[in-house]
Parts: C-alpha cells; structure tokens; sequence
C-alpha cells in the first residue's frame, strides 16, 4: 500500500515538473497583452535574418513599433510585415530584415510611398526571406495568390539599395539564374536582390534548370 501510494506521488510531482517546464520554455505565443509573439521569441527571429556578426550588435525593432533592443553597430533588425493577432508562424512570415541606415531610409520611404533620399547606397539582410511579390511591380508583397505574372516568393537573400537609380541600369531582371538581378526596375524602388544558398526553398520551381 506505502509503495502504491509513494509511486502516486512521485506521478504527481513528475507531471508537475512537466508542466511547469513547457510553461516555462513556451516563449513563442504570449507578451504583447497576451497575444502574438514574446520579445525574445522577436529579438532571435528578427536579429537572425544577418549573420551573426551583424545581427548580435543591432538595434531590434518589434512589430509594435517598440524598440525591444539598443544595438552598437548602425543596423536595425525588424519584421517587414504586420504581426498577426496569434503571432508569426516563423521568421519567414515575419520577412524579418536587418538594414544599414540607408537601407532604413530606404525601407521608410518604400512604406510611406516616398521617393528615397539616400547618403549612400544601403543593404539589407533577409536570410529567412520574404513572403514575396511581383518582380515589377512594387507593393504586391506577400500576394501570392493574386495572379501576378512575375510573383518570386524569395528565400535567403541580401539586398543592395542604391542611392543612385540609374546604376542599376543594364542589369538583368531574370530571378531564375541564381544571379543576381534586379527588382523593381523602372521605379524608384529599383534595388539589387543577391540570392544566397536557399533562396529558393520557398518557390523551387523558379530555381536554375
């Protein structure tokens, strides 16, 4: 009977160590008033789109808009798209980003349809991707299922953002070599994608034949 009842016990005290521990480690789905993502579920998800290197020094900005980290280095992680109410799934669908500040400038004037104003020429780190858009027309992101005729759902990529239009002229538009390429051409959004090694883990069929 003392063993039945000691074993029932140590169930108990298992079950509760248990659930204390998944608890505990659950930091994907709360903070925010209770809904979306934690902070630290943000800082990891949005400061791993750059290597290391750049990523562990940067300002991170929440979907909120708060900042949830001073950074050291000039670079700004954040989500490019809205957070929904349950929180992003992964990174991807976040389409995280880490920018120099004229590449914040850039992704500024891209948000209030502005014309950029850059110092210099910017870049952006996207290693978890994007939820994509039409090659040629600018503010399509994430409208897959629109029937876009160019539509590339990008994987890990950099970005240059130049601060002169123009110098992108002549470069070729074909997402489907691996090369680099260029976006948006013809506006003045016009940017340079660099794809890197699973840039087309989310859109094989676009990938070198």
């Amino acid at each position: 009977m003392g063993v039945e009842i000691m074993k029932n016990k140590l169930l108990g005290v298992l079950f509760l160590f248990t659930s204390i521990s998944l608890t505990a480690g659950d930091h994907g789905s709360h903070s925010h008033g209770g809904m979306g993502n934690s902070e630290d579920w943000e800082i990891k998800a949005y400061t791993s789109a750059a290597p290391a290197f750049i990523g562990d020094h940067a300002t991170v900005i929440g979907a909120s808009g708060k900042v949830l980290r001073e950074g050291t280095n000039g670079w700004r992680c954040e989500p490019f798209m809205p957070m929904p109410k349950d929180g992003f799934k992964d990174p991807h669908e976040s389409a995280a980003a880490c920018s120099d500040k004229n590449a914040v400038a850039w992704a500024n004037a891209y948000k209030s349809n502005t014309k950029p104003e850059l110092d210099g020429d910017g870049w952006i780190w996207m290693l978890h991707g994007d939820l994509g858009v039409d090659n040629f027309k600018p503010y399509t992101d994430g409208q897959k299922d629109a029937g876009h005729k160019h539509f590339i759902e990008s994987g890990a990529h950099l970005m240059l953002m130049p601060k002169d239009p123009s110098s992108m002229d002549g470069q070729s538009t074909d997402y489907t070599t691996g090369a680099p390429y260029v976006m948006f051409k013809g506006s003045p959004y016009v940017h340079l994608m660099i794809p890197v090694n699973g840039y087309y883990d989310y859109q094989p069929e676009s990938a070198p034949k």
